[in-house]
């Protein structure tokens, strides 16, 4: 059977519609996809960032040696070579001297931004700081910015910044 001229240009036409279709049904998809990830991000960034930032800055004297290097775990390695110089050198000493012992809880939370692999979370966090001066102890409410990037392991925490 022998296509004229029509048929060939009616051919095509339907050619191009089917790649057309393809093309805009893949990006559809792509769209679809990367927002079920970000969805997906902003429901586990505030439980990880939460959970993350109360070990870091919960700690009792008499441990601190242990407990803060398991809290740079969920640290980013730039970050956590930073958080653990800041440990060795100024938390453990002081904790040690002043007998501190530090209850950190983060109180609410919630998603500044999300992206599939970068996150950052603003968290209201309270400290219960108990010391040799001050067996009572003390509260203190503070806010933190806390930003998170994505790893083949989960979520790390990659910068946590006062507001």
């Amino acid at each position: 059977m022998k296509l004229g001229t029509r048929g060939l240009i009616t051919a095509a036409i339907a050619g191009v519609l089917v790649a057309a279709a393809l093309v805009i049904m893949g990006i559809n998809g792509y769209r679809y996809w990367d927002g079920e990830r970000v969805e997906q991000a902003r429901g586990e960034v505030v439980e990880v960032a939460s959970r993350s930032v109360a070990a870091m800055f919960t700690y009792d004297f008499n441990t601190v040696d242990k407990e803060l290097p398991k809290a740079a775990d969920a640290l980013s390695p730039k970050f956590r070579e930073d958080y653990l110089k800041l440990i060795n050198q100024a938390i453990a000493p002081g904790a040690k001297d002043k007998q501190l012992t530090v209850r950190a809880t983060a109180q609410a939370g919630g998603v500044v931004s999300a992206e599939a692999d970068h996150a950052v979370v603003l968290l209201f966090l309270n400290q219960v700081t108990t010391s040799k001066d001050t067996p009572q102890g003390t509260t203190t409410g503070s806010r933190v910015r806390v930003t998170l990037d994505k790893s083949d392991s989960g979520w790390l925490v990659d910068a946590v910044t006062p507001v």
